[in-house]
């Protein structure tokens, strides 16, 4: 496609004497460039993609997009505004603008964003709609699975349009993404046309990015703002809101939404409720009361926040998209569990040993509070707080845990280069403040791995020890490095050894058998 080209329905301002080159693709990455791509040079947290630009050139870039005054290069170099802004733009225009091609349905939310996302794309595969789905987790296009990452946040915006557009190509219809706070903030997600809007709620997390819980709130809420700028697609597009009566956001987000607007609950003056909620290890019951119609309702999911969840996914579906309350209560049904959400590891221990997500405040509590409610014995929690991110979390995390389980480890969880002692020094205050007695109920194990094993030594029958944080993520950073790291991994590693069967091995991180000083420096 011709350079100009990605500049025909660009919304900012359009740089003068765009020459006539020909682009094969878009990087933002200097070592991923190819022959005839674009790069796009932006600023990120601790790099410059300025500085970048000679080697994306030495790689093949055709031309170089910036948002600095420079020149001198060999290929032609374009200044613009916002790099960062406009990379969503040139990519939809790019890929030939897939979003208008489809139906989109965004989720965002602190908690359940994920669990929400693939219910949803469970209903409408049971409505017989072809739906694909974009997740911090994957991609799933038709029967193809793509790895997102790492560590979960939104896909960079040229990646969001490439897998909308592998979408289209495939003959898909709908689409389902969840949006983080970040996404947003960094634009990624800005051309992605939006049909429907769910949020699952809004709490504690990421006050280091946004600084306050209304700037956080605010760039949660650009979802339900982008509804009003979505074009009229040929097949129609909805314009719904979908928010949560139960949440603090409600009362904001309820005077904010310009557009059409539905909401779920547990209380009677929802548009879509939960009755009759019955919880047990093997997941939840409840009747839907949509219309009042009552539909009868199961799934494998455990606890009283996938309730919420559930009914997010049946209001986007049954207001948004028409899908029979019936058929929608199919497709909740259907979703066997996710990766990394209360995910219980099994090898003959007669207590129950879970992996879950959670690292906010609030879903370690709603996360504790599920596990009370599946054993009669104690609840262990085993939890960390990330380097380089929101401080306050790390109190109030110790605090949730000492508060709601009876027994507490402090452990690792992305520690990057900040001293993970202080950090566990940070929570270990958290925990006292509440009561908690350091040897006692709760204890400081700096390696991961060892704090699960000690979990497991603690834990008596009938206990049930939660692993969380990490959840599906497949590495841990100490440092500047990723090690790779997988908490099931882990958790079935520690059970071999406890139980003197044959496992997998604990994976390896610096922690183990390095200083603190020699991951910091690395």
């Amino acid at each position: 496609m011709l350079l100009k080209k990605l500049f025909v329905g660009f919304p900012h301002l359009v740089p003068e004497n765009i020459p006539d080159v020909e682009v094969a693709g878009i990087s933002i990455d200097s070592r991923t460039v190819k022959p005839g791509d674009l790069f796009v040079a932006m600023q990120g947290g601790s790099v410059d993609g300025h500085k970048y630009i000679p080697k994306a050139i030495e790689n093949g870039a055709a031309a170089i997009i910036g948002d600095r005054d420079l020149s001198g290069f060999v290929v032609p170099y374009l200044r613009i505004e916002n790099t960062r802004q406009a990379l969503t733009w040139l990519a939809a225009a790019f890929y030939n603008w897939p979003a208008r091609k489809l139906t989109v349905i965004g989720v965002t939310g602190t908690d359940g964003k994920t669990t929400t996302s693939n219910l949803i794309h469970k209903i409408l595969i049971s409505a017989g709609i072809k739906a694909g789905m974009i997740s911090t987790v994957n991609a799933v296009i038709g029967n193809e699975i793509l790895d997102t990452g790492f560590h979960v946040t939104t896909p960079d915006a040229h990646d969001v349009q490439r897998y909308l557009a592998k979408m289209v190509q495939s003959g898909l219809t709908h689409v389902v993404l969840e949006t983080t706070s970040h996404g947003w903030a960094q634009h990624r997600v800005d051309a992605c046309e939006f049909d429907i809007g769910v949020v699952t709620n809004i709490t504690h997390e990421h006050f280091d990015e946004h600084g306050s819980y209304e700037n956080y709130r605010a760039a949660k809420a650009r979802l339900f703002s982008s509804l009003d700028i979505t074009r009229e697609k040929p097949f129609g597009n909805p314009r719904l809101a979908v928010i949560n009566r139960d949440d603090q956001s409600f009362e904001f987000l309820d005077n904010f939404i310009k557009v059409n607007k539905r909401n779920y609950g547990l209380g009677g003056d929802a548009d879509i409720r939960a009755e009759d909620i019955e919880y047990s290890p093997a997941g939840i019951k409840f009747t839907t009361i949509v219309n009042e119609r009552r539909v009868a309702t199961l799934s494998s999911l455990i606890g009283a926040y996938n309730v919420s969840n559930c009914l997010a996914a049946l209001t986007a579906t049954i207001y948004g998209l028409g899908v029979d309350p019936e058929t929608a209560a199919r497709g909740i049904a259907s979703l066997d569990g996710i990766p990394g959400r209360m995910e219980q590891i099994r090898m003959g221990q007669n207590f129950t040993t879970i992996v879950d997500f959670a690292h906010t405040p609030n879903a370690l509590k709603v996360t504790l509070e599920a596990g009370r409610k599946m054993t009669q014995g104690r609840v262990i929690s085993i939890f960390g707080s990330a380097g380089l991110r929101d401080k306050e979390k790390r109190r109030m995390m110790a605090e949730t845990s000492v508060e709601l389980a009876d027994l507490s480890i402090l452990t690792a969880e992305d520690p990057r280069t900040e001293s993970l002692d202080g950090i566990l020094e940070e929570m270990a205050a958290g925990a006292r403040s509440k009561g908690g007695r350091e040897g006692k109920t709760f204890w400081r194990i700096a390696d991961r791995g060892e704090a699960i094993k000690y979990a497991i030594r603690l834990a008596r029958e009938g206990d049930i020890v939660l692993a969380c944080g990490k959840g599906h993520e497949q590495s841990m950073c100490f440092g500047k490095i990723e090690y790779l790291w997988d908490d099931r991994t882990a958790m079935r590693a520690a059970l071999s050894e406890f139980l003197g069967i044959i496992g997998p091995q604990m994976p390896y991180l610096p922690s183990q058998d390095k200083k603190e000083d020699d991951w910091l420096n690395s």
